[in-house]
């Protein structure tokens, strides 16, 4: 047994074991509770569906893949994942697909038999390919009644020209529309993207690590190499400001979108991480902003920043759903004054460093259970391929001084990088 720590800061011993064909496995044994998570992590998210006309596959075969296989068809994999106790689920993202079962450890090799089989093997008739596309499409509508799912789309589609990221997860809606007639090509995209080196399982919780490799060994080991990269166009530099009003079909408050271009994740690098902790001290709750527009003065029901890490560039958005629409113009500038007061001024070092411990108090106090360690890191290691980019990430997080994030500001919060939506519902 190889157990070893990441480093300093994640707390628990692990073991990576690598097959010849390339998939990865991150193997965290915690004693005590019985039970075992399992990840698969697909590293496809949106961001690769590159080809024109065929947005919403990632998000597809997350449907998909519970179709099952000639071996253990849908109906007989839900009897099985019932029968062992276990809590089946997944979910797509721009950057990644993830699949995950939290089930009891002496059931390991019955959920590694089924997963390791439907990724491999996975079958559907044509049939079932257009039974599932419209179910996809019916979840498209349903998200037209969210004032923020509209936002969220048109703000996107307006902020990238070439980039993937153009698409929400789901897909552009004439895509979708279209998938009925994709039977063949979802055959050929799930021959790309879903094979060993494109694939990173976390085991987490009761098992035995020597064990569980010769189990990996025998139901992956014949799973062959072939994935094929996507060819995604880097978006070119922003020149200048976008803005659109968008009337949402409905009733909603005024919200208030204000996204600039970011930088791509790399946990080593102080720029990246900078940004994120930016929009937590300029517009998080413990905010000057915030506790001027949403407790003082009552003007908007919502504020915060979204400065999350993803791929590639990507969006460092901050959004406000506003109570009054008299009141936009006011709201928006007052964003743009925090922003320059950023740029202008180094930030506070206490509130820095007691961001910094909360940041870290909050990972470490969310990894309790077997569930939510897995769930923690699929997300930094579906981003970087690898488990070490938490203390990576952290130890660059701890470096960060007040002259950090005001040079993140300047560098980022740029008006010319800037797309600005307003979204209003209907008079």
């Amino acid at each position: 047994m190889n157990l070893s720590f990441a480093g300093n800061f994640f707390p628990y011993q692990y073991e990576t074991y690598k097959l010849p064909n390339g998939l990865t496995s991150y193997l965290i044994p915690v004693k005590g509770s019985g039970l075992v998570a399992y990840y698969s992590i697909v590293r496809t998210g949106s961001r690769d569906e590159w080809e024109p006309g065929h947005s919403g596959f990632a998000h597809f075969f997350e449907h998909m893949m519970f179709r099952g296989t000639k071996q253990f068809p849908g109906a007989v994999y839900d009897s099985l994942v019932t029968s062992m106790g276990a809590d089946a689920n997944a979910y797509t993202t721009d950057d990644y697909t993830c699949y995950y079962l939290v089930l009891p450890g002496s059931k390991l090799e019955l959920a590694m038999t089924l997963e390791s089989d439907r990724f491999q093997n996975l079958s559907y008739s044509e049939r079932e390919f257009k039974t599932e596309a419209g179910a996809v499409y019916g979840e498209f509508r349903k998200g037209r009644v969210n004032p923020w799912s509209v936002l969220e789309e048109n703000l996107y589609n307006l902020a990238f020209d070439v980039h993937t990221y153009k698409h929400t997860t789901i897909g552009f809606e004439e895509d979708i529309k279209r998938m009925p007639e994709m039977y063949d090509y979802s055959k050929n995209f799930f021959k790309r993207y879903y094979r060993p080196e494109n694939v990173v399982l976390v085991i987490v919780g009761d098992f035995d690590p020597e064990a569980t490799k010769t189990l990996i060994k025998k139901y992956y080991g014949n799973w062959q190499r072939g994935y094929i990269a996507p060819k995604i166009t880097p978006e070119p530099p922003q020149k200048s400001e976008r803005r659109k009003t968008v009337i949402y079909k409905g009733r909603t408050l005024p919200i208030l979108a204000m996204a600039y271009k970011g930088p791509a994740f790399d946990p080593k690098d102080k720029m990246s991480a900078a940004v994120y902790l930016l929009g937590e001290l300029a517009f998080g709750q413990n905010s000057d902003l915030y506790r001027r527009l949403v407790i003082k003065e009552q003007k908007v029901q919502f504020l915060g920043g979204d400065f999350s890490f993803h791929r590639d560039p990507n969006l460092l958005t901050v959004f406000s759903m506003i109570k009054d629409e008299n009141d936009i113009d006011y709201v928006e500038s007052l964003i743009e004054e925090t922003i320059r007061k950023m740029q202008q001024n180094s930030a506070d070092a206490r509130q820095l460093e007691d961001l910094k411990k909360r940041l870290r108090y909050g990972f470490l106090m969310n990894l309790d259970t077997p569930s939510k360690i897995a769930g923690r890191l699929a997300r930094i290691i579906a981003m970087s391929g690898r488990l070490e980019a938490v203390d990576e990430l952290y130890s660059t997080i701890d470096q960060l001084t007040p002259d950090d994030i005001r040079a993140a500001a300047g560098k980022f919060l740029q008006k010319s990088h800037r797309t600005v939506i307003v979204l209003k519902g209907e008079k």
